[in-house]
């Protein structure tokens, strides 16, 4: 029997060894795993607590089991008994490691809590809501002219307010229709949807209505609460998403229903609560009481899609990736157990392919295409890349596997955006001497008071922006070639540039912790952004253009980095900058757009059986573009616009369409193999 387990730690996804009985929070300082504590492991503050992951997680090689978690101990019960511990929480300084184990880390247990910066993008939206406030004044029962109360309502909507096709009500509402109208003296208000059926009713006068537009993404759920009647956003709030305790990336969430059976109601369970806290959030912050959100939106890609609804999303996790459903669809709210009116009507936009989602359906409903001339490239940028290319006579859409790499994944000093990572990156191209920004100060680190003022925080890691921005500057800088290769000839100009065994890399950051870029960083996101031109390159061939006119970057991660670096990085093809630009939370303004104008919702499932699907995986020339895409900012494909943003470096002798095996390898040594593009999503 083995007298040691390995334990893996979601969501950094850190792992390592430890012996039997080693206290969970002891294995996570040693990993550096971010758990919060004040009392020092005596069991009092009660902030370290963590969430045992139960199930086959093929993903990491491990069987983890309830008893691979030592029993609870005496100080653990009190505590419980005192203040109380969340269902299926632990105390990691009481805990101890008797077995392999995949533990959680809750956001409100980490010292340095998720930023979800997904926030309402201003936009002026024509309001149209799907759930409309009447009032009416009732006429009373008179028994020498028998009419239910009901009849008499509709009677009264359809004369004082137009209400034609209005000839439904919901039961609940039916079963409290007698009393309100008796209370409110045969004066009342009725909430109605999309002019057809009744969905609530007040006693009186009532003028308050809600509606709530949520983005599930793979790695944070956004909510945003608004006013019905003004549209105006009155609370917004995000949350990481809780289903990355079962994989990191939507393939492997697949895979733990694969290998689990009953995973997936485990993971829609997960995602419903995440939502019911971000619902209560907003309310309380706006003041609202949930039985006044009448109306919901919801957009999220394929699997998310799957989930949320409670569908089995296998058959998404190989070809043909096949949808249960790609149609729009509208639901009680009691149906997906939302903490809410029962009765509200929640809306959920359409799917375009197995891996192009609703929320691909909310950037168009946001951006337009449809009505545009110009040829514009949309791309959503997240661990699976969802790419629109067209204009209003031709739309194609296709999904690209980037991996988590761009959010920090993958990377040896790499993390989420949260207080204290680096997010904003210079290198003086003399010196190779480095300056950044991190999240929570808006000094440069060459500035003065910028360590007094990081104190707090400290210098964390490094997030998805400040990976993209610093080898857009080795490479600008001539540390970085063409090939992907750190290029160890600049350890002569600079200390920072070192031996790393067989390759080299960079030194970003000389502290604690100490950051450095290295050859596999490189080549992880040489990866990602190969496979997201690779996808945009072929939709051009599809359509037949060799340029765009425009290229817009949504989603959370690409409303935050700088487009000059993602063009010289070769992340989107070449385009003059002053049209490449970030929409934000597109998918959550497309939201917000359908939740408050129905027409919209029409729209978006109008345009939505235009599109012509594009399936990577079974596209010859997908493989090809990958490997040429491998070289930045590519192998081959010109970048004039770029060349006049820039200074670009001269291309060194050797350099290639993807990295060297290693980084001492002879400039034109002949590759091997060709590299392999990453795994259809």
């Amino acid at each position: 029997m083995p007298d040691d387990a390995l334990i893996v730690f979601t969501p950094s996804g850190r792992r390592g060894r430890f012996a039997l009985g080693t206290p969970v929070l002891t294995a996570a300082r040693a990993l550096g795993v971010d758990i919060d504590s004040v009392c020092g492991g005596r069991a009092i503050c009660g902030r370290c607590q963590v969430e045992p992951s139960v199930g086959s997680f093929a993903k990491h090689g491990i069987e983890s089991r309830a008893e691979h978690l030592g029993e609870t101990s005496k100080a653990e019960a009190f505590y419980d008994s005192k203040r109380g511990i969340k269902a299926g929480r632990r105390l990691s300084c009481q805990a101890v490691i008797q077995g392999d184990l995949v533990i959680d880390v809750p956001a409100d247990s980490q010292v340095h809590k998720q930023v979800v910066r997904k926030r309402a993008e201003v936009r002026d939206i024509e309001m149209d809501p799907a759930i409309r406030l009447h009032y009416v004044e009732v006429e009373e029962p008179d028994m020498h002219k028998p009419s239910g109360d009901l009849e008499r309502l509709l009677q009264a909507l359809k004369t004082q307010w137009g209400l034609e096709d209005l000839d439904e009500c919901d039961l609940r509402t039916l079963q409290w229709l007698q009393m309100a109208l008796r209370q409110g003296e045969w004066k009342v208000t009725v909430a109605v949807h999309r002019g057809k059926r009744i969905t609530a009713i007040w006693p009186g006068f009532h003028d308050r209505a809600y509606g709530l537009a949520i983005d599930v993404g793979s790695t944070t759920i956004a909510a945003h609460l608004c006013d019905l009647s003004s549209g105006a956003v009155v609370a917004s709030a995000g949350i990481m998403n809780p289903q990355i305790r079962f994989g990191e990336d939507l393939m492997s969430r697949v895979s733990y229903v694969m290998m689990n059976p009953g995973g997936e109601v485990e993971m829609t369970a997960a995602v419903r609560q995440a939502t019911n806290t971000l619902i209560a959030q907003v309310a309380d912050e706006a003041n609202v009481n949930p039985s006044e959100i009448l109306n919901a939106v919801f957009v999220g890609n394929p699997i998310m899609h799957h989930l949320l609804i409670g569908i089995d999303p296998t058959e998404l996790g190989g070809a043909p990736f096949a949808l249960a459903t790609n149609s729009g669809m509208t639901l009680w709210a009691g149906e997906l157990e939302m903490a809410i009116n029962p009765d509200a009507r929640v809306y959920i936009l359409p799917c375009i392919a197995g891996h192009v989602g609703a929320d691909t359906a909310g950037v168009i409903l946001s951006e337009g295409p449809h009505w545009s001339d110009e040829i514009r490239l949309i791309v959503d940028v997240g661990t699976n890349a969802e790419i629109v290319l067209g204009n209003k006579d031709r739309l194609l859409a296709a999904s690209s596997p980037t991996g988590p790499a761009f959010e920090g994944a993958q990377i040896s000093g790499g993390q989420r955006a949260a207080p204290g990572a680096i997010e904003r990156v210079r290198i003086d191209p003399e010196t190779l001497e480095p300056r950044f920004k991190v999240i929570g100060s808006e000094l440069w680190s060459d500035e003065a008071g910028f360590a007094e003022e990081t104190a707090r925080t400290g210098i964390t890691g490094i997030c998805g922006s400040g990976i993209i921005e610093v080898l857009g500057e080795m490479y600008l800088s001539g540390v970085l070639m063409g090939d992907g290769t750190i290029d160890g000839s600049a350890a002569a100009r600079s200390p920072r540039v070192m031996a790393d065994g067989r390759t080299f890399s960079y030194l970003l950051h000389d502290g604690e912790p100490e950051i450095r870029i290295t050859q596999n960083d490189v080549r992880a996101i040489q990866l990602a952004k190969a496979a997201l031109y690779a996808g945009a390159r072929l939709l051009m061939d599809k359509l037949g253009v060799e340029t765009v006119d425009r290229v817009v970057l949504a989603g959370a991660f690409g409303s935050h980095i700088d487009v000059k670096y993602a063009m010289v990085l070769g992340m989107i093809p070449d385009c003059d900058l002053e049209k490449v630009h970030a929409a934000g939370n597109a998918a959550g303004t497309g939201a917000r757009i359908a939740l408050l104008n129905q027409k919209g919702r029409d729209e978006i499932e109008r345009v939505v059986r235009t599109i012509e699907k594009i399936e990577t995986a079974v596209e010859p020339r997908f493989q090809e573009h990958f490997v040429e895409a491998m070289g930045i900012p590519h192998s081959t494909a010109p970048t004039p616009n770029l060349a006049e943003a820039v200074t670009l470096p001269e291309r060194k002798a050797g350099n290639g369409a993807a990295a060297p095996e290693g980084v001492n390898a002879e400039p034109r040594r002949r590759r091997r193999r060709r590299e392999a593009a990453p795994p259809a999503p």
